[in-house]
């Protein structure tokens, strides 16, 4: 097969390309930064949202593209025909996030947020949860069917690790600083269900050149699922291995979590819901039962991660204000550029 991964350099399309490739297919993956060619998987440096970029992309016919950019609804709803058009199998991530809050397992035929929810100031925002399902709506209004919706929920992978609605950004790079990890009180009461990125990259896989699943929706995830106060020791525990010492944990109740925590919504709407899968639908494709199990795999990717930490970008704005909470203080010479100094300072200190 000619597969093309629209913004395919993350947690699930390293993966996806790999496993792609490793079968024999052609797979070109668009980067905006310049990457070499490794055997069967070429880059094409662009950006996947930008219209003429896509639109020469999109002059090649491909048996598949998977799409994994994040769009607003307009530049969805602009861009569809022509997916449809170049493509026999186009597959849009979701996210299983659309789904409301349900005490038995979610089916793919539970019902969404943004059919059942009630509240106008959250119905009149574009969150991650109700921007997907409107992009799902566009989608299967389209003129051509050919299409496959995947709803994996939280990814976690060996440069992608979370607790509740916090990025490694947020928890992990103040644990390797020696500094107290800021959580949810609430949050760590709730079920969760994480889902190694390899494993979803397989289920995705098989998937693919499958008429079956044109026109359908498919959640990928383990069948495991715990609450995120285990996942935490997990943690926990092999960042004391690593470190030679336990970090500490400030749980903090919701209203003093929100506070610099901007992810309102996403704690409201899924991180207080308890999240557990019915894979029957997926398992008609592959084995869920042979997916690593959250603690394992969480384990090995921080074993991983801690041999060779590399962070994104850290909101000094943030870290101040967990500071100021934990009555610690982030040394000057470990922020860079004078602009974020100056703002560490004034969030630790004044505002």
């Amino acid at each position: 097969m000619k597969v093309l991964l629209l913004g395919g350099t993350g947690a699930m399309g390293v993966h996806l390309a790999e496993i792609l490739s490793s079968r024999g297919n052609n797979i070109v993956v668009t980067s905006r930064s310049k990457r070499e060619a490794q055997g069967l998987i070429e880059y094409r440096q662009g950006n996947a949202k930008d219209n003429e970029f896509l639109n020469t992309l999109l002059q090649e016919q491909w048996d598949v593209i998977v799409d994994f950019m994040v769009y607003k609804d307009d530049e969805f709803k602009e861009r569809i025909e022509k997916l449809l058009d170049a493509s026999s199998q186009y597959i849009f991530l979701s996210s299983a996030r659309v789904y409301d809050n349900r005490d038995e397992f979610i089916k793919e035929d539970t019902t969404r947020l943004l059919d059942t929810c009630k509240n106008k100031e959250y119905l009149s925002t574009n969150e991650y949860a109700l921007s997907k399902a409107r992009q799902e709506n566009i989608l299967k209004a389209a003129s051509k069917q050919n299409w496959t919706i995947i709803r994996p929920y939280i990814t976690y992978s060996e440069i992608r690790l979370q607790l509740g609605t916090l990025e490694k950004e947020n928890w992990l790079y103040r644990a390797l600083h020696g500094r107290t990890i800021v959580f949810s009180e609430d949050i760590k009461k709730h079920f969760t269900t994480l889902t190694y990125g390899r494993d979803v990259a397989n289920a995705m896989a098989s998937l693919m050149g499958r008429s079956e699943a044109l026109g359908e929706a498919y959640h990928i995830t383990s069948n495991h699922f715990y609450r995120w106060e285990e996942l935490l020791e997990v943690y926990l525990d092999v960042l004391e291995e690593e470190l030679g010492k336990c970090p500490k944990v400030l749980f903090q109740n919701i209203s003093d979590f929100s506070f610099w925590n901007p992810g309102k919504y996403q704690i409201i709407y899924d991180r207080f819901f308890d999240r557990k899968f019915d894979n029957s639908k997926i398992n008609e494709f592959i084995n869920t039962d042979e997916f690593i199990d959250a603690k394992e795999g969480l384990k090995n990717c921080l074993r991983a991660f801690v041999k060779h930490p590399k962070f994104d970008a850290i909101s000094w704005k943030n870290e101040a204000q967990k500071d100021r909470f934990t009555d610690e203080r982030t040394p000057l010479t470990e922020i860079s550029g004078i602009k974020q100094k100056i703002k560490y300072l004034l969030f630790r200190y004044f505002i």
